[in-house]
């Protein structure tokens, strides 16, 4: 483990420390929905979190790897949500959309919280790469999970297809969501937007 990537999850051999974790992102993600991006500070996060500063540090490099964690923890509540019941649609296109409508009303819904994530997610650099490849393979999972339906085998290995379709579609996904953060595009045209992509990519 090099000092430019966070410790995950996995990385923490002990009940204490994945507890201590857990603790962190919930103060990031806490001072993120109240103030946004400028709002995550260290030493802020620190104090809500109950940890030292340098302990902070040691968990995560900086705020961009803090960030781009939670962002990480987000879509992994999302994934765990839509994996308890089946996803509703005919065709991949439909569930696939369905999956992203969800998640783009449960980010819309918290305005500070999106403008904090997505702007860490558009900030990060090549040492944020392991945080960043975490998330992608978040949303790699969630959108497998869609579209093969019925046929998806939990835990499986995706194709390099799939991943390159899932990435695509991502793309554009937090593309339009950036657009909305910064007061381009309404919620509406948002959706338009993600909806029309996801035709055209999965048709």
């Amino acid at each position: 483990m090099t000092t430019t990537n966070s410790l995950t999850y996995d990385d923490l051999g002990s009940a204490a420390q994945r507890d201590r974790r857990r603790r962190i992102l919930d103060a990031t993600i806490a001072l993120a929905s109240k103030g946004g991006f400028d709002a995550v500070q260290m030493r802020a996060v620190a104090e809500q979190a109950d940890v030292a500063l340098g302990t902070l540090y040691r968990y995560f490099p900086s705020k961009i790897h803090l960030l781009v964690s939670a962002l990480a923890r987000q879509f992994e509540d999302t994934q765990s949500m839509v994996s308890r019941k089946p996803v509703p649609g005919e065709t991949p296109s439909e569930r696939v959309i369905y999956v992203l409508r969800r998640a783009t009303r449960g980010m819309q819904g918290d305005a500070n919280l999106t403008e904090a994530l997505t702007r860490a997610f558009m900030f990060a650099d090549a040492s944020v790469a392991t945080e960043i490849h975490v998330v992608g393979m978040q949303l790699t999972t969630m959108l497998n999970r869609a579209i093969k339906g019925d046929a998806y085998v939990e835990g499986e290995q995706p194709s390099d297809e799939e991943v390159a379709v899932a990435r695509v579609i991502s793309d554009v996904w937090l593309s339009a969501l950036v657009s909305w953060v910064t007061g381009r595009a309404t919620a509406e045209e948002v959706a338009d937007h993600i909806e029309t992509a996801v035709r055209l990519v999965l048709r």
